[in-house]
């Protein structure tokens, strides 16, 4: 378990609802800007979409690899990070 990362479901959708061409997406109030948080919250939700996975990948080992940098890039929105510092770090 990633240390801190609790109340979090993750989901596997086959693309997302609006159209938009995503891998995932991040559904919550990432932990910089919460004020209380505790029982009876909903869990946020980690999106994996399942189809433009599929579409980029050539290979089991691609898939695994493009899974890998989605799951950390929402990962890192969970913690408060945006796109642009996800993107310096490589994980964008």
């Amino acid at each position: 378990m990633v240390e801190g990362l609790q109340n979090v479901a993750f989901v596997i959708e086959d693309a997302a609802a609006d159209g938009e061409d995503l891998f995932g997406r991040y559904e919550g109030v990432d932990l910089t800007s919460r004020g209380q948080y505790g029982f009876g919250e909903l869990p946020d939700r980690i999106v994996v979409f399942r189809l433009p996975h599929l579409g980029a990948a050539d290979t089991e080992e691609q898939l695994r690899d493009e899974l890998h940098t989605t799951l950390v890039h929402e990962i890192g929105h969970f913690y408060g990070l945006d796109d642009e510092r996800l993107h310096d770090l490589g994980w964008a």
